[in-house]
C-alpha cells in the first residue's frame, strides 16, 4: 500500500488530488493538511511514503515544511506542488534536498508519474523543469537583492502573515534570537528598512497572498 499525504490550503485542490490519486490501485490518502505546520504534524503521525505539498502554504511554506517532514520522517519523499515557476523557488527546492517538483498546470499529465517515481525514491521533474533546475543551480544571485535562504524566506513569510518573532520561533522550532538573526539578514540582503518593506517583498514574490 502506497501511503500519501496531501497538503494544500485550498479544499478544492485537495479534493481534486484525492480524486485523481484514489483511483490508483494500492494507493491510500492517509492524511490531509491545510497549512505547513499541520502538514509536518500529520507526516509525523502517519509516516507517508509520499507527501504532496503546495509551496504557498500558510504558517510554514512548502519548502520549510518539506525540510521538517524529512527531518521527522526521513523515508518520506516530498513533491512540491505549485502554480509558481521561478528560479528562486527552484533553488530552494534543490537546497532542501527535495526530489520532486510539479506545476499545478501539469498535474493532469504528470501527477501519477511523479508519485510513482518518488515512491521508489527517484527524482521527478518535467523536462522544462529539469532545464530550469540546471539554470537555477548554475546561476548566482547578485546585487543587494540576492536570493534569500530557505529559512530567511520562511521567516519573511511568517512576518508578512503578521506573526511576531516569538510566534515565528515557536512555529519553526528555533529560538527567538535565531528568528531575529534571519530577519536582520533578510532585511540587509533586500535593503529593506521596515516590516512593511518585507511584507511588500513577500507579496511580490508570492510568499503570501495579497
Amino acid at each position: 500500500m502506497l501511503r500519501i499525504l496531501i497538503a494544500d490550503d485550498h479544499e478544492i485542490v485537495r479534493n481534486g488530488l484525492r480524486a485523481m490519486l484514489s483511483d490508483e490501485d494500492g494507493w491510500e490518502i492517509v492524511a490531509e493538511a491545510a497549512d505547513g505546520r499541520d502538514a509536518v504534524s500529520q507526516a509525523q503521525r502517519t509516516k507517508p511514503d509520499v507527501a504532496i505539498v503546495d509551496y504557498a502554504l500558510p504558517v510554514m511554506n512548502g519548502v520549510e515544511a518539506a525540510r521538517q517532514i524529512r527531518l521527522h520522517s526521513p523515508k518520506t519523499e516530498v513533491l512540491i506542488f505549485t502554480q509558481h515557476d521561478n528560479e528562486a523557488l527552484l533553488r530552494d527546492v534543490l537546497e532542501a534536498g527535495i526530489k520532486g517538483y510539479l506545476l499545478k498546470s501539469d498535474a493532469a499529465k504528470h501527477l501519477i508519474h511523479a508519485v510513482e517515481a518518488l515512491s521508489t525514491h527517484q527524482p521527478f521533474f518535467t523536462r522544462s523543469m529539469s532545464e530550469a533546475l540546471v539554470q537555477a543551480y548554475l546561476s548566482k544571485p547578485n546585487g543587494s537583492t540576492s536570493v534569500l535562504s530557505v529559512r530567511e524566506r520562511s521567516v519573511v513569510q511568517l512576518i508578512a502573515e503578521g506573526h511576531s518573532n516569538r510566534q515565528a520561533a515557536t512555529l519553526l522550532n528555533v529560538s527567538e534570537k535565531t528568528i531575529e538573526t534571519h530577519r536582520a539578514s533578510a532585511m540587509r540582503k533586500l535593503d529593506a528598512h521596515s516590516t512593511a518593506a518585507l511584507v511588500r517583498y513577500a507579496v511580490r514574490n508570492r510568499l503570501v497572498e495579497p
